[in-house]
């Protein structure tokens, strides 16, 4: 199984789906079940391997480490990458030796570029300091809950590395994998079940959702 799809416990199936609504969705690193949180008509995938599904949905085949997202500029409402990011490393040598790339930034302008303006990238990861961040020695590259610093806001830190995109933040917080797998909007209950269990540091996955800015 390909490291960009181990998705045993996140599928797109469960009483909590979104409704559907028109437009298009891509799911990075998707597997044979493409993630779809926002409830859109039309979903896409991406994954490190050929795979062919049943249905309509359409999946490319990409090392997102080193090639870009297969789809064109400003396609999708929106994105989402479910225990994907930590295993897209942040530094590697060019191919000629002489220089390094960086293929985390590289992924995230990518991730702009194929989103409309207003489209919306969600995205789950384990995160620093819970043990679920470097357990997986698949696990390349390590967040924090303040990562997303480098990617959204007016002057984005990530400017200094490449990064020439523009999010802005809707969500960036510690949240349970299990309640927000299929829908982007917790029920009251889970939404104090999900701040007690931040509050006692309990979470180890860190959510991101954030729109586009074009």
């Amino acid at each position: 199984m390909s490291v960009f799809s181990n998705k045993s416990f996140l599928t797109n199936q469960g009483p909590a789906r979104a409704s559907i609504v028109d437009g298009s969705h891509l799911d990075l690193g998707c597997g044979t079940r493409p993630h779809n949180p926002y409830g859109k008509s039309t979903v896409y995938g991406v994954d490190i391997r050929p795979l062919s599904v049943t249905g309509t949905v359409e999946i490319r085949c990409a090392n997102l480490a080193v090639e870009q997202i297969p789809f064109d500029s400003n396609m999708f409402d929106s994105v989402s990458a479910f225990d994907f990011l930590e295993h897209i490393p942040r530094i590697l040598s060019s191919a000629d030796g002489k220089s390094t790339i960086n293929p985390f930034v590289m992924l995230m302008n990518e991730v702009w570029r194929v989103l409309k303006p207003g489209g919306r990238f969600y995205a789950l990861t384990p995160c620093y300091p819970s043990r679920a961040a470097f357990q997986d020695p698949t696990h390349v590259n390590i967040l924090t809950d303040t990562t997303h610093d480098y990617f959204t806001g007016a002057e984005p830190l990530g400017r200094m590395y490449g990064f020439t995109g523009s999010f802005r933040v809707v969500k960036a917080e510690w949240t349970i994998p299990e309640l927000v797998q299929t829908s982007t909007e917790l029920s009251f209950r889970q939404e104090m079940s999900r701040k007690r269990r931040a509050k006692r540091g309990a979470l180890s996955y860190f959510l991101w959702d954030f729109e586009a800015q074009k």
